[in-house]
């Protein structure tokens, strides 16, 4: 799911602090994300980072 994420941070030149930011979490939670912590997001932690980047749900489902 990072790479996609990534991915997606490099076509809009954004990087992972103004990630969290878009999704008014910590950046540790980004962190967390891309170090693997995370394995399972919520719901509602994968609506905001598809928010944040300004894509589909289903560009993470492709995976």
């Amino acid at each position: 799911m990072w790479d996609t994420i990534e991915k997606i941070l490099k076509e809009k030149n954004l990087n992972q602090e103004q990630l969290a930011k878009r999704m008014k979490v910590h950046s540790g939670t980004v962190s967390d994300l891309k170090k693997g912590r995370i394995k399972k997001p919520s719901f509602e932690l994968m609506c905001k980072i598809a928010d944040a980047l300004e894509v589909s749900l289903d560009v993470f489902r492709e995976e």
